[in-house]
């Protein structure tokens, strides 16, 4: 590997500790709820690792920034976590954020292991500098696609907005669907009010709407407007990047909120780990924790692990990638090179689609597995 040359180690530790670098959403336009429940399973796990004794004896610190969902904020803080001679980057949420983050942590040699971005392409080219937890989006969302199809629609209409990460998921959908008799229609959010797109979806004939759209503006009136419209009494809505995992959907949308698939990177069943995790979380959080929880608490326990064997180091930290086998709270995790993606990839964790329960909205229920 051609990297650039590391901080000596006591850069790289600050004195006495050793410090990762931490991009979370926590302020708007960022999904902040999103972005609490990310940096409540980091510090969790920051926690038990200095509780059992840091890494090597060292204290392991966490160096956080606000990504408020700006690529270019992003990139500044990856500038500024650079020069403070942080071991490695852990993080962010957003799929667009990330990607940036991820170019300038490949530009200087920084290692990246991203918790919750999904977005395939999340560098340009492949490097060696960047791992991923959360799967890729083309793998989700055709699992997705498979649920759509399983359920008997074929006449799929996306409420969409323009950006990276929705334009990819609409091309997924429409890549994966078409061949097996499924059709999208686009509806674009710039151009349409929620009242249009009920219109449009009667007009289409559609029998499920995608929600491809920020929360809560314009997911939240579209649902609204939806669920009141007497003629689409039988259309499915969907969210398959996840909207409804969190609590803040249901305050907002009440018995609206109930009965739309989102993907759910959580097995049915937690493991022991996975369970003690949760108790943990939930204690932290004063609400059940959403797999992005999951997601921050798995990125430190695989970076704890890394620090141990290979220090502080980035070059040594880059080139462990491969050789990573870590209990998570999700499964034993492992990275390797994946068809199609540029970075050291989780393949997979566990996915399903999932839907709050009409008669019990803090339930979930598995409508299909991955």
């Amino acid at each position: 590997m051609n990297a650039p040359p590391s901080p000596s180690t006591a850069e790289q530790a600050n004195g006495s500790s050793v410090q990762i670098g931490v991009l979370v959403p926590l302020s708007r336009p960022g999904w902040v709820e999103a972005g609490h429940h990310l940096l409540a399973g980091l510090e969790l796990a920051a926690r038990e690792v200095n509780g059992a004794g840091g890494i090597v004896g060292r204290p392991l610190e966490l160096v956080i920034r606000d990504t408020a969902a700006d690529p270019q904020k992003a990139a500044a803080a990856v500038d500024e976590l650079a020069g403070l001679g942080v071991a490695a980057l852990a993080g962010e949420y957003h799929s667009v954020v990330a990607r940036a983050a991820a170019s300038r942590a490949d530009a200087l040699g920084l290692p990246f292991l991203c918790s919750s971005a999904v977005l395939d392409a999340l560098t340009e080219q492949p490097t060696e500098w960047v791992a991923r937890l959360a799967p890729a989006q083309s793998h989700g969302w055709q699992i997705y696609a498979d649920s759509l199809l399983s359920a008997g629609h074929r006449r799929i209409a996306v409420a969409a907005e323009s950006s990276v990460y929705w334009t990819s998921g609409t091309r997924i959908l429409r890549d994966y669907l078409a061949p097996r008799g499924g059709t999208v229609i686009e509806l674009d959010m710039h151009a349409l009010t929620p009242t249009d797109v009920c219109d449009e979806l009667v007009g289409n004939r559609a029998t499920a709407l995608l929600l491809l759209v920020g929360h809560p503006e314009p997911a939240v009136p579209i649902v609204r407007s939806v669920r009141r419209d007497q003629r689409l009494a039988e259309i499915m809505i969907g969210a398959p990047a996840g909207q409804p995992e969190f609590a803040g959907w249901t305050t907002l949308l009440g018995d609206d909120s109930t009965a739309i698939p989102f993907l759910r990177y959580l097995p049915e069943r937690l493991s022991p780990l996975g369970a003690r995790v949760e108790t943990a979380l939930c204690e932290r959080l004063a609400e059940p924790p959403s797999f992005v929880a999951f997601e921050g608490y798995d990125t430190v326990a695989v970076l704890a692990e890394v620090l141990r064997s290979s220090g502080a180091d980035r070059a040594r930290i880059a080139e462990s990638w491969p050789r990573v086998a870590v209990e998570g709270t999700r499964g034993q995790i492992q990275f390797s090179r994946t068809p199609g993606i540029s970075v050291w990839q989780w393949a997979w964790p566990p996915i399903h689609v999932v839907d709050r329960d009409p008669a019990q909205p803090d339930r979930f229920r598995v409508l299909h597995t991955g």
